[in-house]
């Protein structure tokens, strides 16, 4: 059995950014992050293990410095929270400040904004939270519930699939053809390079695996394309979640992780692949004995 990795997968440069400087910030001073730093439970648990808080609500910080997640949050909340006399740090992605200043462009040039994106999504509540009017969509019957607006103006949640957005801007312009809509296309390089790399990845196999968190937007977006190309895609977070029943019969496995995905993780299931690789070659005895 042959293992094929994506030519582009796991932490991009936002991620690793984020990560080194909770760990210098916390360094520094107790720290307490606002959500998880990002969607991988081996990232937040690594954050835990060095002694960096976490908290869900402003109200429930005990220490003097928070710190901003990856995914970015709105003016607003960054002004409440400086309000209570802590000292804010954000580990705001650049290509989410992108979004950002997308979306004020937007409002500036009198768009109603439209974000393409999963609407109780941290980064989403960020890219609408200074915004008193807005609209979130992410299928077909969405588009079908919005309002006219002489103009439109529409962004992305960054890790949503580029074919998706443009999928639901040709249907936001054919329903409101009088409409001027107005496209910025906020979804960011490194989902774009992850999610072409997928496709071309996932024609060769007969089993794709997708490494990264449950919870994590681009992770899930990865299957969804995989799975378009691959009869056979398995999500998991770490190497514990293979089973070795997924690899029988096949002669091509493909790895690719999403952008919050450490190197690590991905070494260790494609190790534990190639594993139950070598114990189906010795027969079914021999997958036997890599079942955890």
């Amino acid at each position: 059995m042959k293992t094929l990795r994506a030519t582009h997968l796991g932490m991009c440069f936002g991620v690793r950014d984020a990560i080194a400087l909770a760990l210098a910030e916390a360094d520094a001073a107790p720290l307490t992050i606002l959500g998880d730093l990002v969607h991988n439970p081996t990232v937040v648990g690594e954050m835990r293990a060095r002694g960096i808080a976490t908290a869900n609500d402003v109200s429930q910080v005990k220490t003097h410095t928070l710190m901003v997640t990856a995914h970015g949050t709105s003016q607003r909340a960054l002004a409440e929270t400086r309000a209570r006399g802590l000292n804010v740090v954000e580990a705001t992605c650049p290509l989410v400040h992108v979004a950002h200043r997308a979306v004020a462009a937007l409002v500036r040039d009198g768009y109603h904004v439209v974000i393409v994106g999963q609407r109780d999504h941290v980064e989403v509540r960020g890219l609408t939270g200074d915004l008193d009017h807005f609209d979130v969509v992410l299928h077909e019957d969405d588009v079908t519930r919005l309002s006219e607006h002489p103009r439109i103006g529409v962004a992305a949640q960054t890790t949503q699939s580029i074919a998706r957005v443009r999928h639901l801007v040709a249907l936001i312009r054919r329903r409101f053809p009088q409409s001027d809509v107005r496209f910025i296309d906020t979804v960011c390089k490194p989902t774009k390079e992850r999610q072409d790399a997928a496709v071309e990845m996932a024609r060769e196999c007969d089993v794709v695996v997708v490494i990264g968190g449950a919870a994590s937007n681009n992770t899930r977006e990865l299957v969804k394309t995989c799975s378009s190309y691959c009869a056979r895609v398995h999500h998991v977070q770490t190497d514990a979640d293979l089973r070795p029943d997924w690899f029988l019969d096949t002669d091509v496995v493909g790895i690719t992780a999403g952008t919050s995905t450490p190197d690590d993780v991905i070494e260790r299931v494609e190790q534990r692949i190639r594993q139950l690789a070598e114990g189906e070659r010795r027969g079914a005895t021999g997958i036997a004995e890599y079942i955890r």
